[in-house]
């Protein structure tokens, strides 16, 4: 039986108390830059500071895979060369019985399933973080079998479960735990580097931007945004936009938004940087951040924006009015609607009183909701409950 929310009321277990401290593995398949892997990152940085007992293996490589190796915890190194790879589960369970690992956490389905595999008949304890909708049939039939498999649940968001019964079909159920995304402050580090001067723009302009990858299934959704910019630049001629973010996986959909925005003849007002690794340089350097995603779980960038100190526009799906506090710290607009977004970004790029207000409150409100320190305290209460 998984823990219930309501888990996290119930007095701290004799172990927590004794401060003996459960053996923990985290696992996961990529390790290029994205919401989930600079969580993780964030995660083992701060791990042995916050008494988190880790262990580290990615099944496949990526832009962060140096960041991870020296990190802090020990990092494993593995390959995952089938959808389901019983050598992979096999090497899996010798790391897990070396270590005496004690709870295994994993953050992708199908590495959720290969963990299944590699703790079948053995005490250790089971833990998924659900980030989000999963795109395939092969992310949705793992999930659909390691769901009533595992021991605890961990969503993002109160509103994660309803949302994932709407848009992937899946049935969550009550049994879960809420725990925020976990974002460490400390890695904002702002290094001078100033985009504005990369881009020759006038100390006038009125800079927005988007940090976010560019996927097939369109879930940024950053073509609503480029058809938003018309208007926009046509009412304010200090704005340009720049979209930081991999197409690696969906160059048509990169190519589609540049094409348009040639037809509409704003090339030279918008910027596509591809991937990035300054991202907070690029984020204090923006105006507005803008955040167009038609789904999400708890989205890092806009935590980032948030914690910098951006004004912060958002699509309303309900994840991310949830990190808005409903609005209350960040500027809401209709999903898909590229007129409804054009007009909150006129309104705020002329209403620098606003925007200096909205981002001061966003400020306070991220760091408060949204450290790594809170974050790793909760998987701890978690993980002491599961293993006691």
């Amino acid at each position: 039986m998984w823990p219930p929310i309501a888990e996290a009321d119930k007095p701290l277990s004799k172990r927590w108390v004794k401060n003996i401290l459960p053996k923990v593995l985290h696992i996961l398949d990529s390790l290029n830059r994205g919401g989930a892997e600079v969580m993780a990152l964030d995660l083992c940085r701060n791990a042995g500071a916050n008494g988190l007992d880790l262990t580290f293996v990615a099944t496949g490589g990526g832009d962060l895979e140096d960041d991870f190796r020296h990190s802090g915890v020990e990092f494993i190194r593995l390959n995952r060369r089938l959808p389901v790879d019983l050598s992979l589960a096999s090497q899996l369970r010798q790391i897990i019985a070396e270590r005496k690992i004690e709870v295994v956490h994993s953050h992708q389905p199908v590495e959720a399933l290969h963990l299944h595999l590699a703790t079948r008949g053995s005490e250790v304890k089971r833990v998924l973080t659900l980030h989000g909708v999963y795109a395939g049939a092969k992310n949705t039939l793992a999930l659909r079998f390691v769901l009533p498999r595992l021991h605890a649940r961990v969503l993002l968001g109160k509103e994660l479960a309803a949302w994932l019964g709407k848009e992937q079909g899946i049935d969550v159920g009550t049994d879960f735990i809420v725990i925020n995304n976990g974002v460490d402050p400390r890695r904002l580090v702002v290094t001078g580097r100033r985009l504005r001067t990369e881009l020759g723009l006038a100390d006038e302009a009125i800079l927005c931007g988007m940090v976010a990858n560019f996927y097939p299934d369109r879930r940024k959704d950053q073509l609503t945004v480029c058809q938003a910019l018309p208007q926009f630049f046509n009412r304010d001629p200090r704005a340009q936009f720049v979209f930081v973010g991999s197409s690696n996986t969906a160059p048509a959909l990169m190519e589609e938004c540049v094409s348009l925005c040639r037809q509409q003849n704003i090339s030279h007002r918008v910027h596509f940087l591809g991937q990035r690794s300054d991202i907070p340089d690029v984020l204090i350097s923006l105006d507005l951040f803008v955040l167009s995603s038609r789904w999400e779980g708890s989205p890092i960038s806009a935590i980032e924006a948030m914690m910098l100190g951006v004004p912060t526009v958002l699509s309303d799906i309900t994840p991310l009015k949830e990190v808005s506090a409903d609005g209350e710290f960040a500027v809401l607009f209709r999903t898909g609607d590229a007129d409804d977004l054009a007009s909150k970004l006129i309104q705020l790029a002329g209403d620098g009183e606003y925007r200096a207000r909205l981002a001061s409150l966003a400020k306070v409100w991220a760091i408060k909701q949204y450290s790594i320190e809170t974050h790793i305290a909760k998987l701890l209460k978690l993980y002491f409950s599961l293993s006691s």
